[in-house]
């Protein structure tokens, strides 16, 4: 039976090979451009990619030791490999190259991610300070920035409005790739997440934003060709450094984006909606944290870890780790389901749309705080 399954395996491997040999072909993926479908083109690359390149990365972890051994603040019982993200960050360079379809925030967006992976795979290799990591991840944004890749919501005119702009863009990126790595910690949570989110912008940025939506569709094909090996029991993780590569990257596309003309509501609330569990689960743990006195300085906030996240507390709650994941991700897609429609409800819809959301994590707090009550030695 064993012997099966190896074959199986071996023979879906090797036509994913062929396929991606065709596809690379200076001619390969031509039908695809020629019927307006180029996007579909990136997503099997980066598919397949990821697919090809994870279980060569999960065995380059066994050898070389990169493993995520199990402690107090961790679920997992064994250790496990935690080299996968570089299969991720691989398949959508590759793709994105393959393309050609270049901008100058394209350009910068994928140089500081890149940077910051780097610094991540060197912390998951040999943990790094506080310090000299968010100076790492400080010059990854500066990166991005003088790209072009900047949140334009002040209006003209006003003092330092280039400066406040391009400093909440790097609180901006900084926040939701921490964000996002924080998420990783339960199998398939943050991988999935992306993956939705990625998505989500796709719908919104195509046709019209051609660069933009390139890119998402190559972070949501190397999602899903790395998604299999990462859902529970995984037989891998990102590593730091996958996750906040992913968020990193998924933060900056929330920027690029011209997610409304002449309607600066539209646009604020669009990755909001997106963006609304890692943006949630930020703010819940910074509040509970300063509030319970586990954090009195922002170093202390970098280097703290423990088990209060959104994902922790459905857990002590009774959700098992399949349910919880299931339940983030039905609460990402219907939030940003919400993102889709307000371009055409307008500054009022999109008030309420905001509204709505506000509402629904306020109805989880409570439900949160209830089981503190009720389990009071299990959720702090």
């Amino acid at each position: 039976m064993k012997s099966d399954n190896n074959t199986l395996f071996k023979t879906y491997y090797a036509l994913l090979l062929a396929l991606l040999l065709f596809l690379l072909q200076p001619s390969g993926g031509s039908w695809m451009w020629l019927h307006n479908v180029r996007w579909l083109f990136v997503l099997l690359v980066s598919f397949i990619i990821a697919q090809l390149i994870t279980p060569l990365a999960i065995q380059a972890a066994w050898y070389f030791k990169i493993l995520d051994y199990p402690n107090e603040r961790k679920i997992h019982l064994s250790p496990i490999p935690r080299m996968g993200g570089i299969a991720v960050v691989i398949a959508i360079l590759l793709s994105t190259l393959r393309n050609f379809q270049f901008s100058s925030e394209l350009t910068g967006l994928v140089i500081g991610s890149s940077i910051i992976y780097l610094i991540g795979f060197v912390d998951d290799m040999h943990p790094l300070p506080a310090t000299p990591r968010l100076i790492g991840q400080i010059f990854a944004c500066i990166i991005v920035v003088k790209s072009g890749v900047v949140a334009t919501f002040i209006p003209p005119g006003l003092p330092l409005s280039e400066t406040i702009e391009a400093a909440i863009t790097v609180f901006w990126l900084l926040g939701i790739a921490n964000a996002v790595n924080f998420l990783d910690g339960v199998d398939g949570l943050a991988t999935g997440l992306v993956s939705i989110c990625a998505m989500l912008f796709f719908f919104i940025a195509w046709p019209a934003q051609s660069h933009l939506s390139f890119l998402t569709i190559a972070v949501l094909g190397a999602c899903l060709g790395f998604l299999p090996y990462n859902l529970r029991p995984a037989k891998t993780f990102m590593g730091d450094a996958g996750a906040t590569f992913l968020g990193f990257l998924v933060a900056g596309l929330a920027v690029m984006g011209s997610w409304a003309y002449e309607n600066p509501i539209v646009a604020f609330s669009t990755p909001l909606l997106i963006l609304g569990i890692p943006i949630f689960d930020m703010i819940y743990t910074t509040v509970s944290r300063v509030r319970n006195g586990s954090v009195r300085s922002f170093k202390q906030w970098l280097e703290f870890t423990g088990k209060d996240h959104f994902h922790h507390r459905l857990m002590k709650l009774g959700f098992s780790q399949t349910g919880t994941v299931i339940f983030i991700w039905s609460l990402n897609l219907c939030l940003g389901l919400g993102a889709l429609v307000i371009r055409d409800t307008g500054t009022k819809g999109s008030v309420l749309l905001l509204l709505q959301a506000v509402i629904i994590f306020l109805i989880i707090v409570v439900l949160m705080l209830t089981g503190r009550e009720t389990y009071p030695g299990d959720i702090k």
